[in-house]
């Protein structure tokens, strides 16, 4: 039965088409059920999706007015949450403290842009199932492997050798400068109150420099601009 979303719930949604097709191709076998509104006419795409993966596809209205009020929704994918180990050898984004869905899901997008696949998100944090979240990352959820950890350090137990570079206001090097080592993780602080000064003794610490009409850059932009210097010829 169809229900509102909560964070302590073994599955999630994604609220439209485009999501709900991408998760099909990706991750068929964590689908549940795939729900869709008597105002979608056409079903070429998703029906033989689901009767290949053996998947209940079912005409509910109702399950719109519990899941989404948003106009232009009119299919919903209902699929098993599950959590990942990271890649030791590959390059990781570290997330200490995230509190935004969609900033999340946009550094899911950035991530999957430049074949980032492995994400470290450190407690407490959003919930990247959210349904929020999801919507928000376009699908790009469905190529990330991802895992929660209590602390930094404990991340740092399991992730295996290699280079950390902490985004802070207070560090010396610049982006530019940085001469990465890899495989590596790029870390990145809370929205609002960034990386503690104990990151300063962490890897090396860089900074991406602007002009003194900003304080600083939100985090899913910081975030895309280091991956772009990092990834982009990678």
């Amino acid at each position: 039965m169809v229900k509102r979303y909560r964070k302590e719930d073994d599955h999630s949604y994604t609220l439209g088409t485009t999501l709900t097709i991408e998760l099909l191709k990706t991750q068929p076998d964590k689908v549940v059920c795939v729900y869709y509104h008597s105002q979608l006419r056409d079903l070429s795409v998703i029906e033989p999706m689901c009767k290949e993966h053996h998947i209940p596809l079912v005409q509910s209205d109702k399950a719109f007015n519990i899941l989404s009020q948003k106009e232009n929704c009119f299919c919903i994918g209902e699929f098993v949450k599950s959590e990942f180990a990271l890649d030791p050898t590959r390059n990781h984004v570290v997330l200490v403290n995230p509190s935004n869905a969609g900033n999340l899901g946009t550094i899911l997008r950035s991530m999957a842009g430049f074949g980032v696949e492995d994400l470290a998100i450190v407690s407490p944090g959003v919930d990247i199932y959210d349904p929020k979240t999801v919507r928000s990352s376009m699908g790009a959820l469905f190529h990330i492997r991802f895992h929660y950890f209590d602390t930094f350090d404990e991340y740092v137990k399991v992730c295996g050798k290699r280079e950390f570079y902490p985004f802070m206001l207070k560090a010396t090097t610049t982006l530019k400068q940085a001469q990465p080592t890899f495989p590596c993780s790029l870390v990145f602080g809370n929205e609002a109150t960034g990386l503690p000064d104990s990151f300063l003794d962490v890897g090396t610490p860089l900074i991406i420099r602007h002009t003194d009409h900003i304080d600083s850059l939100n985090l899913p932009i910081a975030a895309s601009i280091a991956l772009f210097q990092f990834f982009s010829e990678r």
